[in-house]
């Protein structure tokens, strides 16, 4: 179970994520703090107490010390606890992420999404899984089988009862559904754009925004990201790359 302060300087919405938090039953204790003053200093003397303190909940628009900047003192301690982004502020995930938050949400927040927030800290704080072999789908041609690898896969399209998978050196159909490549590479970084489109994580090369939608760039072509699943395709995107995406 997990130890954890929530940091806000807005009474209500403090109270109402500490509210949320204690609801979780994989939450141990929630301790709050109304600045990034107070809240260094409970950290402080918390962990040289000999206290377990596993993540910080933590705003970003505070006076005096604001969340990244606390952030960023935070991550000097010997053993940091996780960190957990709450804020208004959707233009400051790219900074979060490369501070090594676990996630970033957004206010309001929703019960279910902290719930997955709660998720993630836990996947942290578990041991690296073993890396499994790249797996490869079997695709007939002809009378001739071609093996392809997970890994060039850039991005795979529905097509009916199947999906044509887009590599790094031509297509192929194969006969299986969209929703069952999903499950089967939902762990090897492979993202559900559009319900239609999965792509890789890994040849994404680009994201920007044109005419409010956002738009992937997978081995020079353009995907667009239908609205329903931006927000969590940027999330996961940026905590990877942890790079700047303009």
């Amino acid at each position: 179970m997990l130890r954890v302060l929530a940091v806000d300087d807005e009474v209500p919405a403090l109270e109402e994520l500490a509210y949320l938090l204690r609801q979780d039953d994989r939450i141990e204790h929630v301790s709050t703090a109304a600045d990034g003053v107070t809240a260094l200093q409970d950290m402080v003397q918390m962990i040289g107490g000999g206290e377990r303190l596993d993540a910080v909940f933590l705003d970003i628009g505070m006076p005096g010390l604001n969340g990244l900047d606390l952030a960023r003192l935070v991550g000097g301690f010997p053993s940091p606890p996780r960190l957990v982004f709450v804020t208004a502020h959707e233009e400051c995930a790219v900074q979060a992420f490369e501070l090594e938050a676990v996630d970033y949400l957004l206010k309001p927040v929703r019960a279910e999404r902290l719930s997955e927030a709660v998720r993630r800290l836990e996947a942290a704080a578990a041991p690296a899984p073993v890396p499994v072999q790249d797996d490869v789908i079997p695709v007939e041609l002809g009378g001739r089988t071609r093996f392809v690898p997970q890994q060039a896969v850039r991005y795979a399209e529905a097509k009916g009862d199947y999906v044509r998978l887009h590599t790094v050196d031509g297509s192929y159909l194969v006969r299986m559904s969209l929703a069952a490549l999903e499950r089967r590479w939902s762990q090897a970084g492979f993202l559900r754009i559009h319900r239609s489109t999965l792509v890789s994580a890994r040849h994404v090369s680009e994201l920007r925004f044109e005419g409010g939608r956002v738009v992937l760039t997978v081995g020079g072509e353009q995907l667009p990201v239908s609205r329903r699943h931006s927000r969590q395709v940027r999330e996961q995107l940026v905590r990877q790359h942890r790079g700047v995406i303009s």
